[in-house]
């Protein structure tokens, strides 16, 4: 990817994250990049395109933070609990390469565009559909059967959504911890 288009996606993603999307004008990206507008306008037609591409680098970079968390264990119980210990981490700033927490960049995106088939709704729900998934493939290493499977999978999705918001709009730093006995109460049922 080109440097300088590379370099706009990361300023405008911080700014985003930091100040909400519709709070802030292409100037203020520009400013803080150093890029000039022309070639802004060179790589992005429109502020739309830049916002997709922020929410397209920061899915790399949140699946990959999130894929490393899930595979570092070697069962798919120890990478669920492991989940919950990372976001506790994120939440508390312990995460180099995600930026200071402020909440979900895909849920705080999805807030701010009202319309559910916009390309920037679209891209928020897959997503969450992508990081669902990869929650169930590790569920599915200790639940054999595909309907207790779907259904703890998305219970544990919806804890992780749900510490997410907590920490983020109550300022509940441990949500993430206050969801393990939870978590452990599903992952150790007998199914």
């Amino acid at each position: 990817m080109n440097e300088k288009k590379l370099l706009l996606i990361k300023t405008a993603l911080q700014i985003f994250y930091s100040n909400g999307i519709n709070s802030v004008g292409i100037n203020e990206i520009v400013k803080e990049s150093g890029v000039a507008k022309k070639t802004l306008y060179h790589h992005f037609s429109s502020k739309e395109q830049l916002v997709l591409a922020t929410l397209k680098y920061r899915d790399h970079l949140f699946c990959q933070w999130f894929e490393s968390i899930l595979n570092s264990k070697q069962t798919g119980k120890e990478s669920v609990l492991a989940l919950f210990y990372g976001l506790d981490n994120w939440f508390n700033n312990r995460v180099a390469g995600l930026d200071e927490f402020k909440g979900c960049y895909f849920i705080n995106t999805a807030a701010e565009y009202g319309d559910p088939n916009s390309l920037a709704r679209r891209s928020c729900k897959e997503h969450k559909h992508k990081i669902s998934l990869l929650i169930k493939e590790k569920v599915s290493m200790f639940i054999k059967k595909t309907d207790e499977c779907e259904v703890v999978a998305n219970a544990i999705s919806l804890l992780k959504e749900g510490a997410i918001v907590s920490a983020s709009v109550e300022g509940n730093i441990d949500a993430a911890l206050k969801c393990l006995p939870t978590v452990l109460r599903l992952i150790n049922e007998e199914y």
